[in-house]
């Protein structure tokens, strides 16, 4: 398992746009891929390969986010996922 932690920095968080791009980048990896919340002291899973999951977790600008990877390429995956959240834009 590999995971790193990152806080979202785009102003409107990740929203319909850059969640659907960031499904379809994580659908070309094998490995089960998970985003993880902590909100009011518990951690709220989705699965980054669903659209419904991302939306629905309410990533706004400020969230601290745990993305984890498992799997023969989760380190790629991970990687990939964390510099496209950090690259949107501010």
């Amino acid at each position: 398992m590999y995971s790193k932690e990152l806080k979202i920095k785009n102003s409107t968080g990740l929203h319909a746009r850059p969640a659907t791009q960031l499904v379809h980048m994580a659908e070309r990896y094998h490995s089960k891929l998970t985003i993880i919340k902590e909100e009011t002291g518990e951690n709220v899973v989705g699965d980054i390969k669903s659209i419904f999951s991302i939306l629905s977790m309410g990533l706004m600008k400020g969230s601290m986010i745990l993305i984890q990877g498992e799997g023969d390429d989760e380190k790629d995956a991970v990687d990939s996922i964390c510099d496209f959240i950090n690259s949107l834009e501010e």
